[in-house]
């Protein structure tokens, strides 16, 4: 048995995105066991095979190069693993490479196509083109390790009930976000005919949901209520999950349910789209030579006025359902 240990430490969605990638290559690699580190509240997203074992850390344990020294070593001791695999590559994880290297050991990491994403995000790039998925630049860590792995690109339907529509309207930059009306206006409708649930998290989230929830019949707020245990299993009774681009679609995407997902000034060509979902079920204004302006939604419109939100027409989303 080859035991290989990965780590992935953020963000919320990224961490999810290697779960069904892990369990498809334990799947078709008997003779391997995978031990994965991530933050401690993660823990919950890794349950789906016995050959998976989660190893949950906090960093206010392991502070600065000291720290990281420390947790690196400590990994060594425990698991004293064959391959070293960094679905991550950023500073952190790159002085843990380095202290992994020192005690010879062979380290594979992920290529984030950085470059590639630079010229996908330049607004006088009028040549847009999909990039290699985020789930498929994971895998390529595993194969260069010499392990077969072909991802079928299919999530898993977790539960035979299927009832109700969540919404989750929240993300964690403006870029992401439908205007709140939008968001009010679209809940409203769709209310009628359908029970909506809705998720977020934070405590501004929360008192927006419990008003919405006040406002609307037949809508009930799950913000800030459910343990992420909790969260996980009713995504999975949904019929149907409304997303941004944002940790619950991929959240869906583990517990498989269709979402249809919405996209401002971020887009699916940069390889972020949830594990399984459909390119039908993007909803996004097409039109803009602008977008995508960035990989994560983290920057300033460079028009002034988020075209890509504002000008989102909400039919295009009940006509999906």
């Amino acid at each position: 048995m080859k035991t290989i240990l990965a780590y992935r430490f953020s963000a919320f969605g990224d961490v999810a995105m290697t779960v069904p990638v892990c369990i498809e290559f334990l799947e078709q690699n008997p003779d391997v066991e995978l031990i994965f580190i991530s933050r401690e509240h993660f823990r919950d997203l890794f349950h789906g095979h016995p050959r998976l074992i989660f190893k949950g850390i906090s960093f206010d344990d392991y502070k600065g190069v000291f720290g990281i020294r420390k947790l690196t070593r400590q990994l060594i001791r425990e698991f004293k693993p064959d391959y070293v695999a960094d679905l991550h590559d950023v500073i952190r994880t790159k002085m843990v490479n380095s202290i992994f290297k020192r005690h010879r050991y062979k380290v594979f990491k992920i290529n984030k196509g950085k470059s590639e994403k630079e010229k996908l995000t330049n607004i006088w790039n009028l040549d847009k083109k999909p990039l290699k998925r985020t789930v498929e630049r994971y895998a390529e860590v595993f194969r260069k390790m010499g392990f077969p792995l072909e991802l079928s690109h299919q999530y898993r339907r977790r539960s035979e009930v299927k009832q109700g529509i969540g919404f989750a309207p929240f993300a964690q930059h403006k870029g992401k976000m439908m205007p709140e009306e939008k968001s009010f206006e679209l809940a409203r409708i769709l209310a009628k005919t359908h029970k909506i649930y809705f998720f977020g998290g934070g405590k501004e989230e929360d008192e927006i949901l419990k008003k919405w929830e006040s406002q609307i019949p037949n809508t009930l707020s799950l913000s800030g209520k459910l343990t992420l245990k909790e969260e996980l299993q009713k995504i999975s009774e949904l019929e149907l999950m409304i997303s941004m681009d944002s940790a619950n679609m991929h959240l869906a995407s583990l517990m498989g349910t269709r979402c249809i997902s919405v996209w401002g000034s971020t887009h699916h060509f940069a390889g972020f789209l949830g594990y399984g979902q459909s390119k039908d079920d993007i909803v996004h204004v097409k039109d803009l030579s602008c977008r995508p302006c960035s990989v994560f939604g983290d920057k300033e419109c460079f028009r002034g006025d988020y075209a890509c939100l504002e000008e989102l027409n909400i039919q295009k989303i009940i006509d999906k359902i």
